[in-house]
């Protein structure tokens, strides 16, 4: 299995944070043009044993029939009229979380999403988000990864969710 780790955003912390041994052996899917920069983000914090990459990308993978799996997504907009009917998970730091969050919601952080996995369920649809996006589609993949596959990401995160659905702030609730 993989997870994704966008390379646009806090890549290499996030790499540092969620995979714990950095001999795990790393086979690279991503634009020809960023490999040599995900080489050195990658060394950059410690992980060396880059196998390889994927020569032409996901495309080639998907063009020899191989297995793939993807992400539903919905607007702020869409959620906004389904939120009381659903699980939300909010995976931004506790910290984020108490600040401002949406009604009902639980909070997830990324950083331990695997101590969380008992949370989630198959049998219904869990609803991510993180402050704008990045988060919440790798915390997606781990979760897929680990066999969770009812799953949909909230476009653009908390920014544009708390402007279509009720919030509160863990301080005053």
């Amino acid at each position: 299995s993989s997870i994704f780790i966008g390379i646009d955003g806090g890549f290499a912390p996030w790499v540092g944070a969620l995979i714990a041994d950095v001999k795990q052996p790393i086979l690279i899917v991503a634009e020809e043009n960023k490999l040599t920069e995900t080489l050195t983000r990658l060394s950059r914090v410690g992980f060396d044993n880059t196998i390889g990459y994927l020569e032409g990308g996901l495309e080639a993978w998907k063009n020899a029939g191989k297995q793939t799996d993807s992400l539903a997504c919905i607007t702020p907009e869409a959620y906004g009229k389904e939120v009381e009917n659903v699980k939300t998970f909010d995976v931004r730091k506790p910290g984020e979380y108490e600040a401002e969050h949406v009604v009902g919601a639980s909070n997830t952080p990324l950083d331990f999403i695997n101590e969380h996995l008992s949370d989630f369920s198959d049998s219904e649809m869990n609803y991510l988000h993180c402050k704008g996006g990045y988060r919440s589609v790798i915390a997606a993949s781990i979760l897929k990864s680990r066999g969770i596959h009812n799953l949909t990401n909230i476009l653009e995160g908390f920014d544009a969710i708390r402007h279509v659905v009720t919030t509160e702030n863990s301080v005053t609730a």
